[in-house]
């Protein structure tokens, strides 16, 4: 007889096997109103997943819930009814075994892809009409029909056109012909045209699908390098980032790449077989020339007999799947096998076998970084650069500083040198790869003399052993914008910022504080940052939790300089009642201790929020700065048949609230402006970062036009492939000569402007002309480096590549030294709100080399835990929704991560005073600035102690 443990492992393994399929059928929404085996903050996690990364992703979380163990009685056949009742009644076939024949399947595929490609006029459909058709045939059911109509009122008809499509390519094989039928019989004769010849053209010559035809499909394999075929939540598409639709449709044809002049000459070098650096300006088409090169070097090296196999290096995430989709795999795909890999890929296999399988491979530079050093270390097979035959750097400037291109070209330098020992002893050397550098800017490296600025840029060439640097006058093709900078003038009178210093100033009285720069300021900043560090370290928590409201309200200040004051005082009010509910205790039994400077501070901001909150909406006390910004966005948006835009700003928190501001703003909606943010994915702020998927999402809206006018921080001004734009607004930012090439660069349309918006305290005029000045001293040192002969070019590149073997060399001893001496037992951390011991480093264990963790049984009497909305993720091994904080004080420590079903607590450095060797340490933020190495999570024996503990108590 069959156990119920044995059945449900059974389920497990369908739902398993099944879930590429059922990821992309499922509607999650209306699937979870049927499901009632899961927790209402399990559903609320899954909703907030479909809301922040779409359907796709939310269904992979909603399936991980219901597979993970324990399972209520009856929970498989309550999901499979769940999918029935919601309307996804092909997602309930594949788990009742009504399967589709192979070639039923393939045919139902290959009629959703022509969908999604087909989509930009398939949404221009009369989507009322069709939608009541589509109910009378079934294609949807009265509760799809009212959810389109409502999209239809609410946000227009393309956009319940969309909501439409959605929905039918979920549905049953034979859904297609119905939906040609309906497009005949309501008169969208050209839709049904095009549709239909299509679909005929392509089943009368007996295709396949284009994505299972590729010659990087094996038998037997899946096509890990096609597009997911229901990526229709919103927005419906999934074409590649600024692909055109047509090209995508082509598929495999689309292999012809045709470089300019210019491009063909700074190719030359690298097309026979020359280590260089290309610096164009961004949007000059660098991304195109280098795939031109990887091309002509796998074709040179196939028609030899030889494989190539070439590896695309890139900084960010976004930036795998924008060269992946838009670049290497449209003009390579029907030669080549290409793949993408990033931290946020899914892949089954290990990087190595991809590497094996593929002959381009686009990827975070970390992740070859990891598999070199695995290799070296002898731990698994890992990557050699001896397996590679050309890496292509995106955005090279970065290989300095210890980078981890830097890491990657070390060894390369490493192995060069050895090379040459080798050949003097008659033996054979090590084969390394040619290397492509891109670059729009190199950069000086803050040199104020032309001899430094020389040097600077010789450093990165021979970092990356390049044989010259390319660039090139565009001529004709040239796009410079016009520039414009708006200053501002002081207000007149500013009671919104003078309550803020008041508060300030009672609170340096509280704490015997005596600041000596204007408040505000970035002087006044790294004063606040350094008192709060030294107090932690003395355990004076009287100056150390002033130091830390004095830190926000300075922000507040900052933010009232730049954004709305309303916006500016949201910001504060969050902050206090974030402290305040940090001193609740989730279980009313627990006392969190609130001190007396604590309750001071809180009546403090109390005593003034109604004024604060008064003033805030007073409109003659705006800054000037954000005035200028209104009349210059409604003068492009005026002045130009289709303005498309990008607001460069300084933090995450004033691109949010900038984007608020003009979708709130009636005037901007009359001249047809449509704002979003993209701000980064780390999560070094305090503000919630964004996913790649967020970013892509908006990116994508950028590039079809339902966004025009994009407000970011700095992430977008590297690398991501924006649209052309015909104007760029800089407001209150300026940071390097390399970050305003790439900044005006973004501005390539025609006739675009580059427009700088001075804000109070922000110095950027100031900056800006810095900047220009060290633009033109980079243009000449690349002139003069260009200039010198070969010879002397070469040995100047020798000299600094030995300089830079010795430097590391000597780092290295150091850290060999450092890591002789230590022991974590001489690491104690203490709590940075209370100053509480918590534990010592022999407490601390560390999962996959990278999170620390303490499992111990004392540890865990130490703190409670909350619910963190904004934390909540799910990745491949792990989980983590919860923060874990003093029991005492309720300072936040870290967060608790389920780790393979084992619930972990995972400390972050930064909110403990750490001491090593009896010494406290004033500033450590990360761990890597911990020379500690602790020992490694064992997982077996915790889960023994889990299991055991889980027995006695099932057993008292």
């Amino acid at each position: 007889m069959t156990s119920d443990t044995d059945t449900d492992e059974t389920w497990e393994n369908l739902i398993e096997n099944f879930k590429p399929r059922l990821r992309e059928l499922i509607s999650v929404n209306r699937v979870l109103d049927y499901i009632d085996f899961m927790k209402p903050a399990q559903k609320e996690q899954i909703r907030q997943k479909a809301r922040t990364d779409g359907d796709i992703a939310a269904a992979d979380l909603l399936i991980n819930v219901v597979i993970t163990k324990p399972h209520n009685t009856g929970w498989f056949n309550v999901f499979v009814d769940a999918l029935l009742n919601s309307g996804c009644v092909h997602a309930a076939d594949y788990m009742q075994g009504n399967l589709p024949e192979p070639e039923v399947e393939a045919e139902n595929d290959y009629c959703v892809l022509l969908i999604r490609l087909l989509s930009p006029s398939l949404v221009k459909m009369k989507t009322q009409e069709v939608c009541v058709h589509c109910l009378a045939q079934e294609l949807i059911n009265p509760e799809d029909s009212e959810r389109i109509t409502a999209e239809i009122r609410n946000n227009g008809s393309i956009s319940g056109a969309r909501e439409l499509l959605s929905i039918i390519v979920r549905g049953r094989p034979g859904w297609f012909s119905k939906f040609l039928q309906i497009l005949r019989e309501t008169e969208h004769k050209h839709l049904y045209e095009l549709t239909g010849d299509l679909y005929e053209g392509a089943n009368t010559k007996s295709e396949k699908l284009p994505v299972s035809s590729e010659p990087s499909q094996q038998p037997g394999e899946t096509d890990s390098t096609s597009l997911p075929l229901f990526c229709l939540s919103d927005p419906l598409l999934c074409i590649t980032d600024g692909a055109n639709p047509a090209a995508a449709a082509r598929g495999p044809e689309s292999n012809d790449i045709v470089l300019r002049d210019y491009q063909e000459e700074v190719a030359r070098p690298a097309l026979e077989g020359k280590n260089i650096i290309i610096c164009l300006p961004t949007g000059s088409g660098k991304t195109r020339v280098a795939v031109y090169i990887t091309k002509k070097h796998l074709d040179g090296r196939r028609a030899e007999g030889q494989s190539g196999k070439v590896v695309v290096l890139v900084n960010k995430i976004p930036l795998v799947e924008q060269h992946y989709s838009a670049e290497f795999l449209p003009f390579l795909r029907s030669s080549y096998k290409v793949e993408r890999v990033s931290g946020d890929s899914q892949l089954k296999i290990s990087f190595t076998e991809i590497v094996k399988k593929n002959d381009v491979i686009i990827c975070t530079a970390q992740i070859l970084e990891n598999y070199l050093e695995r290799s070296n270390s002898g731990e698994d097979e890992g990557v050699n650069l001896s397996d590679l035959t050309l890496i292509v750097i995106d955005e090279c400037h970065h290989t300095q500083k210890g980078g981890v291109y830097n890491h990657i070209m070390m060894r390369y330098l490493k192995q060069k040198h050895k090379n040459r020992r080798l050949m003097k002893e008659q033996k054979e050397p090590v084969p390394l790869p040619q290397i492509l550098g891109l670059t729009a800017s190199p950069g000086v490296g803050g040199a104020t003399k032309m001899e430094k600025a020389e040097e600077h840029i010789l450093r990165i060439c021979a970092n990356l052993d390049a044989s010259k640097i390319m660039t090139r006058s565009l001529g004709e093709h040239k796009k410079e914008p016009r520039k414009i900078t708006l200053t501002v003038e002081d207000r007149k009178a500013d009671p919104f910022g003078d309550v803020i210093k008041k508060i300030m100033n009672a609170i340096h009285a509280h704490a015997d504080l005596s600041p000596t720069c204007d408040l505000g300021s970035q002087n006044y900043e790294q004063w606040v940052v350094q008192k709060e560090r030294i107090a932690a370290t003395e355990e004076n928590q009287k100056v150390r939790v002033c130091a830390d409201h004095l830190r926000q309200y300075s922000e507040g200040l900052n933010l009232s300089n730049t954004i709305r004051m309303r916006d500016a005082f949201g910001f504060l009010k969050k902050y206090h009642e974030e402290e305040l509910k940090r001193k609740t205790s989730p279980d009313d039994d627990q006392n969190i201790k609130i001190t007396v400077t604590e309750r001071f501070l809180f009546n403090l901001f109390e005593e003034n929020k109604e004024e604060l909150q008064r003033l805030a909406d007073i409109p003659q006390y705006e800054n000037d700065s954000l005035s200028k910004l209104r009349g210059k966005i409604l003068q492009e948006f005026s002045s130009r048949e289709e303005a498309r835009g990008i607001i460069f700003t300084k933090t995450r928190r004033s691109a949010i609230a900038l984007s608020q501001w003009i979708q709130e703003n009636p005037k901007f909606a009359d001249i047809g402006v449509k704002a979003a943010y993209v701000i980064g994915g780390g999560d070094q702020s305090v503000v919630k970062p964004m996913t790649s998927a967020e970013q892509k999402d908006v990116l994508k809206k950028f590039g079809n036009g339902d966004i025009n006018l994009l407000i970011a921080t700095t992430v977008a001004e590297e690398g991501l492939d924006i649209p052309a734009c015909n104007f760029v607004i800089r407001y209150g930012l300026v940071t390097n000569e390399i970050a305003m090439i790439q900044a005006k660069g973004r501005g390539r349309a025609e006739d675009s402007s580059y427009t700088l918006v001075e804000v109070k305290n922000s110095g950027v005029v100031e900056k800006e002309c810095v900047n220009e000045y060290r633009t033109k001293m980079m243009d000449k040192a690349i002139d003069k480096i260009r200039a010198l002969n070969q010879a002397d070019y070469d040995k100047r590149i020798i000299e600094f590549q030995f300089q830079a073997i010795m430097e590391e060399k000597v780092r290295m001893t150091k850290k060999k030294q450092k890591d002789m001496n230590e022991n974590p037992s001489e690491v104690k951390f203490s709590c940075r709100g209370c100053s509480k011991h918590v534990c010592t480093g022999e407490d601390i264990q560390i999962i996959e080399n990278m999170h620390r963790v303490n499992v111990t049984t004392q540890f865990s009497e130490l703190f409670i835990r909350r619910e963190n909305a904004a934390l909540q993720e799910r990745l491949l091994d792990y989980e983590t929704n919860e923060l874990i904080a003093c029991k005492d004080c309720g300072q936040k420590w870290g967060s608790m991560m389920v780790h393979r079903g084992i619930e972990c607590p995972c400390l972050h450095v930064k909110n403990f005073v750490v001491t090593f060797n009896g010494k406290k340490i004033s500033k450590c933020t990360k761990w890597s600035e911990l020379a500690v190495r602790f020992s490694a999570f064992d997982y077996a024996e915790h889960a023994n102690r889990v299991v055991d503990s889980s027995d006695d108590e099932e057993t008292a």
